[in-house]
């Protein structure tokens, strides 16, 4: 290349640069500005997850984890709404007025008897207590910071429209976005973005488990064991051919089906035959047509059951989840922002942290992995969750964020030590972050929505979504 055609290859090169950095100026600014105000909500996002670790409330019961996300939504400028879809601890926190509504999920449900102190070896802070062996603790507290973020860049103008925040309870237990969703809370949204966490971080491109949710009762006759046994009905009989088909059924099925079960009462002593069993069934699959299949067979097996057993029997569907239906446009928008965010960065405690766990879960010891996962090549895992019948109503985007170390059993103690010290204080900030930066590209760019809306018209064509839960309020359960 001459002198001059270099000059001029130069000149092009830098005009390209100066151009580009113009275009991208304004929205580099606004979302320098979010991650900003997450670093000035961090003391208070991480009291915010701190208090809800502790309070560790059960599905319908999150009196107090409720309270304090609302309050806090109150306290920065937006408008709330408690006790929506006759759930006293939903709650809905909206700023802005007009075109586009961007809405963010955040729950704070705990599990049961998963209580566990913030140390790499298990033992229980109260013992037989729930504990948020899930991180729900760090969702909500993240979403909502994220939220607040673009509630100040639309209070000073930077961006026009509406965020709206959805305290979601429940996902552990009925599904409260389900009733959300049925009561139409987002069927005015244009984008909903969500996160979970995890053990590792990722724009998730990979979809989860649909799911049903029933329980099966049995009813027979009593009588005394050794003296009349010809007398009674043993309604566990009927709980015990039911649960022999579900297990015979296993063979029968795709291998992305998963049948569970529990029995919740299988009779009080063993001289008495007993009248009354109770057993509590989920099936799963990758799709809702899936889970359809299998649970019409299940519904037979405990037909059968009934008249082998001489006894009645009575199946009631307490709830389920959709797949999530995956957006990859939107998704592609959050990796660029996790790409320009970059790792999570550790320290060296925090590692011996992660690796002490480890080694008392039988886990290699990796320590933490705050990289961030390609695109392609996501492998699916096990789950469900109803942000997937959110996604069949409205474009959503999910994110995964490390709070754990690599290789954790979820739904045990070791999520629930690291979500109350430093490594998932570390993850809900990260959220927050990539949470807000995608949110200002959705606000902004006009033809990134209109893409993201094409393509979940073209994937959600044809159906009618109908939830999976019975007509009525949920069931609150008792103090």
């Amino acid at each position: 290349m001459n002198a001059t055609r270099r000059s001029r290859f130069l000149i092009s090169l830098l005009f390209v640069c100066l151009s580009s950095a113009a275009a991208l100026g304004t929205d580099l600014a606004k979302k320098e500005a979010v991650i900003a105000s997450i670093e000035r909500q961090k003391p208070e996002l991480i009291m915010l997850s701190d208090q809800i670790w502790g309070f560790a409330e059960t599905a319908l019961r999150e009196t107090k984890s409720s309270k304090v996300l609302a309050d806090y939504a109150e306290k920065q400028g937006f408008t709330v709404e408690r006790g929506v879809s006759d759930m006293p601890t939903a709650f809905t926190a909206t700023f802005g007025s007009g075109k586009p509504i961007i809405g963010i999920l955040g729950e704070f449900d705990a599990l049961p008897g998963l209580s566990q102190k913030a140390q790499p070896t298990k033992e229980a802070l109260e013992p037989g207590k729930p504990g948020h062996g899930c991180g729900h603790n760090m969702f909500g507290a993240a979403s909502l910071g994220a939220a607040t973020a673009i509630k100040e860049l639309i209070a000073d103008g930077k961006l026009k429209g509406t965020v709206r925040f959805y305290g979601t309870p429940a996902e552990e237990s009925v599904g409260g976005k389900i009733y959300m969703a049925r009561d139409g809370l987002f069927k005015d949204v244009d984008i909903c973005l969500a996160w979970h966490p995890a053990d590792e971080t990722r724009a998730d491109m990979v979809s989860t488990q649909a799911l049903v949710d029933f329980i099966v009762e049995f009813h027979g006759k009593a009588a005394h064991a050794a003296h009349d046994p010809w007398n009674g009905r043993s309604a566990v009989d009927g709980l015990e051919l039911c649960t022999h088909g579900i297990n015979m059924l296993h063979e029968h099925v795709k291998p992305s089906v998963r049948m569970h079960y529990t029995i919740v009462n299988g009779g009080q002593v063993p001289n008495v035959i007993p009248e009354y069993a109770k057993l509590w069934c989920w099936v799963r699959d990758w799709t809702r047509d899936g889970v359809d299949e299998t649970f019409r067979r299940v519904q037979d097996i405990a037909k059968g059951a009934a008249l082998m057993a001489g006894v009645e029997y009575k199946l009631t569907l307490q709830g389920g989840d959709y797949e999530m239906l995956v957006n990859v446009s939107g998704e592609r928008v959050l990796y660029d922002n996790l790409t320009w965010l970059g790792p999570i960065q550790y320290t060296p405690e925090e590692q011996e942290f992660a690796k002490a766990i480890q080694r008392a879960t039988g886990k290699p010891e990796k320590g933490l992995n705050g990289s961030i996962k390609p695109l392609e090549g996501q492998i699916p895992e096990g789950g469900s969750t109803d942000v997937g019948d959110v996604s069949w109503i409205v474009p959503t985007v999910h994110l995964s964020v490390t709070t754990a170390p690599d290789g954790t059993p979820w739904h045990s103690w070791p999520v629930v030590a690291c979500g109350g010290m430093s490594i998932g204080h570390k993850g809900l900030v990260y959220a927050a972050k990539a949470l807000s930066a995608t949110m200002v590209d959705f606000f902004e760019d006009e033809a990134t929505r209109k893409s993201i809306r094409a393509e979940f018209d073209e994937k959600s064509k044809g159906v009618a979504y109908r939830p999976y839960i019975p007509d009525g309020p949920p069931p609150i359960p008792a103090q």
